[in-house]
């Protein structure tokens, strides 16, 4: 379960609460009758943050705010870019949905595989390799981009265009490193980083350590 409890219906009144449930798990309880969504995802976003309605909903509106047809960046890359930022912030759950979005629009099984080693493959283009740069310069590097490759969005990209994919980029990031604290969706499992059994009698002793031999 997620490190907080899931919120039900009959415990709020929020009409966007409800909305979100009504819209993902129609006729059902989230909270008191679990399941998964049509992607197969455990959908205990909503019912986890709703217990701050109003985050819930500047997150919903930012969902939105990609999702809608205003947007001038084609949706491929702002969704190649989500789906690399799942992959470097170890977010199960961003980097399954929007790897099964990216096949919705048409991606190969052979260049979903190729996004995590994506630096080698010569399956993507030149805006598409710019896009999976910028979406490492945002994650991996805290915004920290060279010259060279914001030059070379800008040869495939207008203004605008490199806004959006900015936001969205950052706000999912944002969004990953939410879900794996929660331990939302996907993201719900234990560390795995744990000290490992040793054999009984093992006891470090901090001594000299015995001189190496001597090499020809």
């Amino acid at each position: 379960m997620p490190r907080l409890p899931l919120v039900s219906r009959a415990d709020t009144h929020d009409p966007l609460v409800l909305f979100m449930y009504d819209r993902k798990f129609p006729g059902r309880d989230p909270a008191t009758e679990p399941g998964v969504t049509a992607s197969g995802a455990p959908g205990n976003y909503e019912a986890v943050f709703a217990h701050a309605p109003d985050i819930l909903e500047h997150s919903v509106r930012g969902f939105y705010l990609k999702q809608t047809k205003k947007r001038k960046l084609p949706l491929r890359f702002m969704e190649l870019a989500i789906t690399r930022i799942g992959w470097n912030c170890s977010c199960r759950w961003m980097f399954s949905e929007h790897s099964k979005i990216l096949r919705g629009l048409g991606y190969d099984e052979d260049m979903l595989a190729a996004i995590p080693n994506w630096p080698i493959s010569d399956g993507f283009d030149a805006a598409e390799r710019a896009v999976l740069a910028y979406a490492d310069c945002i994650a991996l590097d805290h915004g920290r981009t060279p010259d060279g490759l914001f030059a070379e969005l800008q040869r495939h990209f207008d203004a605008e265009q490199i806004i959006e994919l900015t936001y969205i980029a950052s706000m999912f990031m944002m969004n990953a490193g939410m879900i794996r604290a929660l331990r939302l969706e996907h993201d719900d499992y234990e560390e795995r980083v744990e000290e490992m059994p040793s054999p009984p009698e093992y006891r470090f002793v901090d001594r000299e350590p015995l001189p190496l031999p001597s090499r020809p």
